[in-house]
C-alpha cells in the first residue's frame, strides 16, 4: 500500500525534525560557564570551608576554591544567573572583603576568632 509507506516515511520525518531541534535548543541552552579570581582576606583552613561551604549554595556558582596562602578565590560560574559584582556581594556578607568591597562588619563580628584578622573598620 503506497499510502501506507508515505504515512510511515512522514511520521519518521517529523520524529526526525523534532529530535534535531530539540537538541539544537538545548545545545543553546547549555550554560556559559566562565571563571572569576577574587583577592579576599581570609586567613586560615576555616576562612576556606566557610566561603567554599558558603558559595556552595550560591545561585549560579558551579565551584570555588580559595587559595589561602594568596587568598586567591577563584569561582567558576554560570553567566546566566549570576555574576562578579553578586559573588563578590556574597562574600562580603560572609564577612570577608572581596576586591575593593569591604566586609559586612556585623557579619565579620560573627566569625570564628581565628578568622578575624585584627583589622577595624568604620563601617555603620
Amino acid at each position: 500500500m503506497p499510502g501506507l509507506d508515505t504515512k510511515l516515511n512522514e511520521n519518521k520525518m517529523k520524529k526526525f525534525v523534532i529530535v534535531i531541534t530539540l537538541m539544537s535548543f538545548g545545545i543553546t541552552l547549555k550554560a556559559q560557564i566562565e571563571k572569576v579570581e577574587i583577592k579576599t582576606s581570609a586567613i586560615c583552613i576555616m576562612c576556606k570551608n566557610t566561603i567554599e561551604e558558603d558559595l556552595a549554595f550560591e545561585k549560579g556558582v558551579k565551584y570555588s576554591e580559595l587559595d589561602v596562602d594568596t587568598k586567591i578565590l577563584t569561582v567558576e560560574y554560570n553567566v546566566n544567573k549570576t555574576d562578579p559584582g553578586k559573588i563578590r556581594a556574597r562574600i562580603t556578607k560572609i564577612g570577608y572583603n572581596a576586591d575593593s568591597l569591604k566586609r559586612d562588619a556585623k557579619a565579620y563580628e560573627n566569625l570564628p576568632d581565628c578568622c578575624k584578622d585584627g583589622a577595624h573598620q568604620d563601617e555603620h
